[in-house]
């Protein structure tokens, strides 16, 4: 009898335990880093598309802050938080290490690119080619703002070395960034615009009429470095590493980007 009461003692102890004990709590996923990309206006597309799949296979957030290139060096310049830069072009990135506010050694020239006419929907039957920019019946013309927008500036220096610039110069609208041009042209608030092919093959109305000749421009390259004033220094570099990358190249490639090996 002693024997039984014991055991069912021990059963009934074994039973409290079990019922007190918690279940193990499962360990919290550790929380995504911040990393701060500060990218030309032309790359808000392709990297829109790249974003999901890199978060998620690297733990990170990006926070991407699109716009003119020269805005951005300003605002980097002006301490505004950014652990990466990609410019569309080589004198906003060259301003920065001068003032050595990139790491150096870590940039590169990751994509090219070329310019090319566009035309609105209402202005197709008189601009069947880039030197009818000239006529008189055209009477806007969209670039981005020259100084801080290296699209325009691009758009400038060959307009000015295909002699064309004096006849263009006064029906000139400036705008802040190579996709506000793009706007402006499928609203057919100008005639026609000057951008980037990448930008030209999201139109969704109006017309390509042609690219500018390579050589009546300098080349368009997009570089890309770590900010040394960046506070993840690491994961950011592992970014870039990414842009460089086969996966990244295809996308790009999609995109009308001529990937620079």
């Amino acid at each position: 009898m002693k024997k039984c009461v014991a055991f069912i003692l021990l059963i009934a102890s074994l039973l409290s335990l079990t019922a007190c004990s918690k279940p193990a709590e499962p360990a919290k996923a550790a929380e995504p880093i911040e990393l701060n990309i500060s990218a030309a206006a032309s790359l808000k597309d392709v990297l829109l598309e790249l974003q999901p799949e890199y978060e998620k296979n690297n733990n990170v957030k990006l926070v991407l802050n699109f716009g003119a290139s020269g805005t951005l060096q300003k605002q980097i310049e002006e301490g505004a938080p950014s652990d990466v830069f990609i410019s569309a072009g080589k004198k906003q990135m060259d301003a920065l290490e001068e003032k050595g506010l990139i790491v150096k050694e870590s940039r590169k020239n990751l994509f090219g690119n070329s310019l090319v006419l566009i035309v609105a929907e209402e202005a197709k039957d008189k601009i069947l080619k880039i030197e009818d920019i000239t006529k008189a019946e055209v009477d806007k013309i969209s670039i981005g703002t020259p100084e801080s927008v290296p699209a325009g500036s691009y758009a400038k220096e060959s307009l000015e070395n295909l002699q064309m610039w004096k006849d263009i110069e006064p029906k000139l609208v400036l705008a802040k960034d190579v996709r506000q041009v793009l706007t402006y042209v499928e609203t057919g608030e100008v005639d026609a615009g000057i951008v980037y092919s990448s930008d030209a093959a999201l139109l969704k109305k109006g017309t390509i009429v042609g690219a500018f000749p390579a050589d009546s421009h300098k080349p368009v390259v997009y570089p890309a470095a770590l900010i040394n004033e960046g506070k993840q220094k690491e994961e950011a570099k592992k970014f870039l590493d990414f842009l460089s990358s086969d996966k990244a190249a295809e996308t790009f490639s999609k995109y009308g980007f001529e990937v620079l090996k």
